[in-house]
């Protein structure tokens, strides 16, 4: 897809047509280098008109994802997902439409918000449920699902419930998902704090998946460190994220 850029925009976005784009090694992938990652793919498709582009977080999301992009008038559908074993053993299940546009809250809470975008999303779960046991917070969890279009709904109940907002993707950080975010957030008037994770400004060289993402921090170990050190800045009055060594 990074390769076919002028395609996507000449030959099938400007014509609307019903192309469905299975972008299959989203994020780090491992040992075959940096020119392999799937990092750049939001940041450069974000901005092209027409495109639909989705990133599931299991694979009960992928295939209904894929069924949902092949039916008629979808138009182009781009659809993100890591190469890989998955996440769920019990990958099997019914091929139900999914509305476009349209995230999910996973997990209520009334301190600040997570939003993710794709398979991260699974690392963050963990990372935010050990984050609450370690703070006595209470954060909230969304699957933002669709890059595009955005949940526009969705953003604004997280703006209004929200002062305090982290992002968390695995592609590259400049013009991605939280920058949508921001800019969402800029175009409507909200100003809360936003702290974005993601692969930042750099070519990831090569090695295994866990490695990679352990050296980008946005393991869960990682992803945790970050929570803990936002919720102390969100609520330095709490004496037990002082106590903590981060």
């Amino acid at each position: 897809m990074q390769r076919a850029y002028d395609n996507i925009i000449h030959d099938v976005a400007i014509q609307k047509l019903n192309v469905v784009f299975c972008l299959d090694r989203a994020g780090l992938v491992g040992e075959d280098g940096p020119t392999h990652h799937g990092v750049f793919d939001m940041a450069c498709l974000r901005p092209v008109p027409n495109l639909t582009i989705a990133s599931p977080m299991d694979e009960h999301e992928l295939r209904r994802l894929m069924y949902t992009a092949q039916l008629p008038d979808k138009g182009p559908f781009v659809i993100r997902y890591p190469r890989g074993r998955g996440v769920l053993v019990d990958w099997q299940c019914s091929l139900e439409e999914v509305s476009v546009g349209k995230g999910r809250k996973l997990r209520d809470g009334k301190d600040f918000a997570v939003i993710s975008i794709g398979p991260i999303g699974n690392t963050a779960a963990r990372a935010i449920e050990q984050a609450e046991i370690k703070t006595g917070l209470s954060i909230a969890h969304y699957d933002l699902r669709f890059l595009k279009p955005l949940d526009e709904e969705l953003l604004h109940e997280v703006a209004r419930k929200f002062r305090h907002i982290i992002t968390i993707e695995d592609g590259i950080i400049k013009g991605g998902m939280g920058g949508a975010i921001l800019e969402f957030m800029a175009d409507n008037g909200y100003n809360p704090t936003v702290k974005r994770i993601g692969i930042l400004d750099q070519f990831v060289e090569h090695g295994c998946v866990n490695q990679l993402y352990h050296l980008c921090s946005m393991d869960e170990e990682g992803l945790l460190k970050t929570l803990l050190k936002q919720c102390h800045i969100f609520a330095p009055c709490l004496t037990e994220i002082k106590e903590l060594n981060i």
